[in-house]
């Protein structure tokens, strides 16, 4: 998918490495991105130069009150991620905002409810959902090729870093492996199975407190079971599964990202194969949705709505209770 033209203006707020990706697959797509916002000028300078964007601005407040702006990424650490997309649509902004959407659910809300307010999009950015293999694999679901769903399996496990200082094991910067990767499976068996009803968790836990191995079942709304791995210190198959009484679907690795998958009927027949092609990493496909919402006259996501990505991370709070981690600040 691509788009001849674009009807908005991009910018960029937080240029690290997360916003190099969209950003290159921004000009794969022929979307207009005009500006970049940076804490340091000298950042947004170079950022602007790699990627042949007309303006660079010294600060988020200046990226946000650009008047050629009509629609942010927030690509910063999550724990900023509600003060900023709030900033941005106080300023008029439309915003895509990097999963996990915010560090909890009542930040969520806060962020849809000014959404709301202001009649402007707030859109998570788990790019998974909009990839052309993930629209086709809802369409099988829904077909009911597979029977009845009986259960999902996903992982989502690699080998990141044992320094207590990075990121990721920090817990005043919303460190642990469950919401930087848990993420996506989790919202994979929302997608899928809907509303979880109950939920149990496991968790290894680093020496700063931060999870370092997330597992969870949780069971849903039709009776179907959900399992699901998140791991920063080992790097596993990165599979899915989606099991039924009639078929099955096998997502290869990995499996959140553009890439094959297969239909296999109960008796092993392969009943449909199916291989990405796309340009880029594949996150151009939530930028053309959400320039389409909102040519639409829409202001929420027609594949994740802001209510379910405010209750996901409902989900990753009660989990993270489950298993004993908490941030600074949390009762």
């Amino acid at each position: 998918m691509t788009a001849s033209s674009s009807a908005l203006r991009w910018g960029i707020l937080g240029p690290g490495g997360i916003a190099r990706a969209f950003a290159s697959d921004l000009r794969t797509a022929g979307l207009d991105l005009v500006a970049v916002g940076s804490r340091s000028a000298e950042s947004a300078g170079a950022f602007a130069a790699d990627f042949d964007v007309a303006r660079a601005h010294g600060s988020y407040e200046a990226l946000v009150s650009d008047p050629d702006v009509d629609i942010v990424y927030i690509a910063t650490p999550h724990p900023f991620h509600a003060e900023q997309a709030i900033l941005a649509l106080e300023h008029g902004k439309h915003v895509l905002v990097e999963k996990p959407f915010t560090l909890t659910g009542d930040e969520a809300a806060a962020v849809r409810d000014v959404a709301v307010e202001r009649g402007l999009l707030a859109m998570e950015a788990m790019w998974t959902r909009y990839l052309p293999h993930m629209a086709r694999i809802r369409e099988v679901v829904a077909s009911g090729a597979l029977g009845e769903i009986r259960a999902l399996l996903a992982d989502h496990t690699q080998r990141i870093s044992s320094d207590p200082a990075h990121r990721l094991n920090a817990l005043e910067l919303g460190g642990g492996a469950l919401l930087d990767l848990g993420v996506y499976p989790i919202s994979f068996a929302w997608d899928i199975l809907g509303e979880p009803l109950a939920i149990t968790a496991s968790a290894r836990l680093g020496d700063t407190g931060a999870d370092t191995e997330v597992a969870t079942v949780m069971s849903h709304v039709s009776g179907a079971l959900s399992t699901s791995l998140s791991a920063s210190r080992a790097a596993g198959p990165n599979t899915a599964h989606i099991i039924g009484t009639d078929a099955r679907i096998d997502i290869d690795r990995v499996w959140y990202s553009a890439t094959s998958f297969r239909v296999v009927d109960a008796d092993g027949t392969v009943l449909e194969e199916y291989a990405s092609d796309i340009q880029g990493r594949g996150m151009q496909y939530q930028a053309i949705a959400a320039e389409q919402y909102l040519a639409d006259g829409l202001t929420d996501s027609v594949v994740l709505p802001i209510d379910e990505t405010v209750a996901i991370m409902s989900t990753l709070d009660e989990i993270r209770q489950l298993v004993g981690v908490s941030y600074p600040g949390e009762e």
